[in-house]
C-alpha cells in the first residue's frame, strides 16, 4: 500500500506554517504522498473548539510568553523567519484558502501557500486584501483574472466547506491536523510521531 498522509490546514496559523514547511521533506524521505486539504479553521473553531476564542480574549500571560518562544524555537530549527503579525490577528483567510484550490488544480499549491504563509507570518500582510492575494497568486504563477473569478465560484466555496466539514467529522479541532490512515495528529510538534506512523505502513 502506498504511503499517504492527509494534511488539513489554514494559512492563518503559525504552527501550520511550521508544519507545512517540515512535512514536505519528511514525506519525501519516507516516500509518502501528501494529500493537501485546505480548510477554514474558523469554521472548525465555531463548530467544535470555541474555547479558542475565550483563550484569545483572556490569555494566560505565562503560557502566551512561552508559546511565542516555542514558535521561535521551531522556526529557528527549520530555518524560517516568523513573527506574530502586529496589526492583523486573527486574519480572515477565507479567500486565501479558496485560492488554495485554484493553486491545487494547477499543481501550484506549494508555491501559492508558501507565499501566503510568508506574506502573513513574515511581512504582516492582510490575507483578506485583494492586492495581497494578487501578489501571492502572481508569485505562484496564477493568472490574476482567472484566480479571482475562481475563488468566487460556488464550486470553490463548496470545496472549502466540504474539507472543513470532513475534518470535523474525522475528529479534528484545529490546524494543522494530519492523518496517516485513521490516526490523527495535531500540531507541528507531532511530526516525529507522523514519521513513525508512515514507516509502519
Amino acid at each position: 500500500m502506498a504511503r499517504q498522509l492527509d494534511f488539513y490546514f489554514d494559512c492563518s496559523s503559525p504552527w501550520t506554517y511550521l508544519a507545512f514547511h517540515a512535512i514536505q521533506p519528511l514525506a519525501a524521505e519516507v516516500g509518502a504522498e501528501i494529500a493537501w486539504k485546505p480548510i477554514l479553521v474558523g469554521g472548525v473553531f465555531n463548530a467544535v473548539n470555541q474555547t479558542v476564542y475565550e483563550n484569545r480574549a483572556k490569555p494566560n500571560p505565562l503560557k502566551q510568553a512561552y508559546s511565542l518562544k516555542d514558535m521561535q524555537d521551531w522556526a529557528r530549527l527549520y530555518g524560517l523567519a516568523i513573527k506574530f503579525p502586529p496589526t492583523v490577528f486573527p486574519v480572515n483567510s477565507v479567500k486565501a484558502m479558496r485560492g488554495a484550490f485554484v493553486a491545487l488544480d494547477e499543481q501550484k499549491l506549494v508555491p501559492y501557500c508558501t507565499a501566503a504563509f510568508e506574506a502573513y507570518w513574515g511581512d504582516d500582510r492582510d490575507l483578506s486584501k485583494e492586492d495581497v492575494l494578487a501578489d501571492i497568486a502572481q508569485s505562484a504563477g496564477l493568472e490574476r483574472q482567472r484566480f479571482f473569478a475562481a475563488i468566487e465560484t460556488e464550486g470553490c466555496k463548496a470545496r472549502l466547506r466540504a474539507n472543513t466539514d470532513e475534518l470535523i467529522k474525522r475528529g479534528g479541532f484545529g490546524s494543522p491536523t494530519i492523518f496517516v490512515g485513521d490516526d490523527m495528529y495535531f500540531g507541528n510538534d507531532r511530526l516525529p510521531l507522523i514519521r513513525a506512523a508512515l514507516e509502519r505502513v
